[in-house]
């Protein structure tokens, strides 16, 4: 079983161990080079598309789900997904977008399943000045620090939206990617994307701003 190849998660973190095989040494190859080699038998080659994207995939499970130990079982089973349907892939859109796909639809089902009721943060109108004032005081913090602060504040919103503001500023992927992946129009996903990123500065504003205020003695 393809299961075998993959280390268990370890609790309460955010880092996988997978098995790496010989084919490490080989890993600056295209994913589709380890793609045939895995179609061709060579099942160890899967491990390295693995590592590459695992904490990828979390972060976006982790960022929807909203549990680490659910989180972990996704990503998991969403690699397991991918290679079982790996033969299907016909190399229409990148890898990694075939690959947020599945497991975007696995964490929708989770969801789903939980039937649990979206709690987010009251999230109130910004204007573009306070976005101004946020990032201000976002340059106050050390870059560990800042990171932190915004994945937590990320954590506070709607599934949906939280995938996609990762997949468009933190993975980078277009937005006509992440139309593949969350199965939206392109006007859709622009909309959500601009909601998204305004609810983010409203809740950072409301958790950053006092903080910083609070820091340097003065109200920002």
């Amino acid at each position: 079983m393809i299961k075998k190849y993959f280390v268990l998660f370890r609790k309460n973190s955010v880092t996988y161990n997978y098995i790496v095989s010989s084919y490490e040494e080989m890993n600056h190859q295209s994913d589709q080079y380890y793609i045939n080699q895995v179609l061709e038998g060579q099942i160890n080659a899967f491990s390295i598309l693995v590592e590459r994207y695992q904490a990828l995939v979390y972060t976006v499970v982790y960022r929807m789900v909203k549990n680490k130990e659910q989180a972990e079982e996704v990503a998991q089973d969403s690699f397991i997904k991918a290679y079982e349907s790996l033969s299907k892939y016909r190399g229409d859109a990148k890898f990694s977008t075939w690959l947020y796909t599945i497991a975007y639809r696995k964490s929708l089902d989770v969801i789903k399943a939980n039937k649990r009721m979206i709690t987010s943060e009251l999230i109130e109108d910004i204007h573009e000045g306070e976005i101004e004032l946020v990032n201000d005081a976002l340059s106050y913090l050390q870059a560990k620090e800042r990171k932190e602060v915004i994945s937590n504040s990320i954590m506070k919103l709607p599934e949906e939206d939280a995938a996609i503001i990762t997949l468009y500023y933190f993975e980078e992927k277009s937005v006509k990617e992440i139309v593949e992946i969350v199965g939206l129009t392109i006007d859709n996903v622009k909309i959500k994307l601009h909601r998204s990123r305004k609810k983010l500065y409203s809740i950072l504003q409301h958790h950053i701003l006092p903080e910083i205020s609070s820091k340097n003695g003065r109200a920002i």
